[in-house]
């Protein structure tokens, strides 16, 4: 079983980062603000103005360790990586399934992703004892909504239901934040327009870095999806793994985060365009949750083996690519219980 590996995420402005030894130290106007081994890292992050000596991205580059540039938003600007793994046959059996039967890795996707949805108000359910007559509706619609993706006719309807599954389950995502000072409407993204779509949109981010990285250790090409459609620079197959782990991963550390009030409205900037996000403490108290999230010990549905949650993307990439091989059947989606 593969191991987790840890991200460094570095968020300090000015900050550079350099190989010392067999350690990646980072410094902040000359002094070492923190230093980890090498061996134990699967991903640097960056966020805004941070540089990196070209002996650490040598390294990076020979250990397999992908360095990603992010904006101060979040929004993402590059990657550096090594030699692509994987053979040519596995990409070429995921291109052309992706352009000639698309459909059955979609609908699995799409089913697990609404079905996680409504654990989410499940759980909120269970939880909280709501008697919330909305919260019912929206799970028994996700419900059906699961059931139809399972046997939608194309690609089209397929997308039509989830983006019905979507508003269901946002309409009622703000009953699920119990901050008062914290409302939320509607999801809105590009830019987000409150609080709480800043933290989703963070964590979205976030996640879809882990399953582009997922995608590539598993060979795959990022870029080839099932679900999404191909565009110049989108990584949509990234997108299409990203869409089974929003709910347990994403969705869950952000109500976490806002409903034990370790961020409040102060730890995000409001912009004259309309636009929010978070401000760079906050951002390190979300990147430590979100770790904290991704060591969550879960029993894989369909190996039925105990693993950290954040190794599960990994998991569902290598039985993807069994399946592009012809080891499996169909493809196996993650459905979070």
């Amino acid at each position: 079983m593969k191991k987790l590996l840890n991200t460094l995420y570095v968020t300090s402005e000015g900050a550079w980062v350099r190989k010392d030894g067999a350690n990646v130290v980072v410094e902040v106007e000359g002094a070492e603000r923190g230093r980890a081994p090498l061996h134990l890292l699967g991903a640097i992050i960056c966020f805004g103005q941070v540089g990196l000596s070209p002996q650490l991205m040598h390294a990076a580059a020979e250990a397999g360790i992908a360095i990603t540039y992010l904006g101060w938003s979040g929004r993402f600007l590059a990657r550096v990586e090594g030699p692509q793994s994987g053979n040519v046959l596995l990409r070429r059996a995921q291109h052309e399934r992706t352009h000639s039967d698309p459909l059955a890795v979609a609908r699995s996707v799409v089913a697990a992703k609404v079905a996680n949805q409504r654990g989410v108000i499940r759980r909120a359910i269970r939880d909280h004892g709501d008697a919330d007559s909305t919260l019912d509706l929206a799970e028994r619609r996700l419900t059906a909504a699961a059931r139809a993706a399972l046997a939608s006719a194309d690609i089209d309807t397929l997308r039509g239901i989830e983006g019905e599954a979507a508003n269901a389950y946002f309409a009622v995502f703000g009953s699920l934040v119990r901050v008062p000072s914290l409302p939320f409407v509607n999801r809105t993204r590009r830019p987000p327009r409150d609080p709480v779509n800043a933290l989703l949109s963070f964590l979205y981010v976030l996640l879809t870095a882990d399953c582009r990285a997922a995608a590539e250790a598993a060979g795959l090409d990022p870029q080839m999806g099932f679900l999404h459609r191909d565009r110049p620079g989108r990584a949509s197959l990234a997108l299409d793994l990203a869409e089974e782990f929003r709910a347990p991963i994403a969705d869950r550390t952000c109500l976490t985060l806002l409903n034990r009030r370790q961020l409040g409205a102060s730890d995000f900037r409001h912009e004259e365009t309309g636009a929010v996000f978070l401000r760079e403490e906050a951002r390190k108290t979300v990147l430590t949750a979100w770790q904290e999230r991704k060591r969550t010990i879960v029993t894989h549905p369909f190996l039925s083996e105990k693993m950290p949650l954040g190794l599960v993307p990994h998991v569902q990439a290598q039985l993807l690519a069994r399946h592009l091989r012809g080891d499996l059947d169909g493809y196996p989606a993650f459905v979070w219980r």
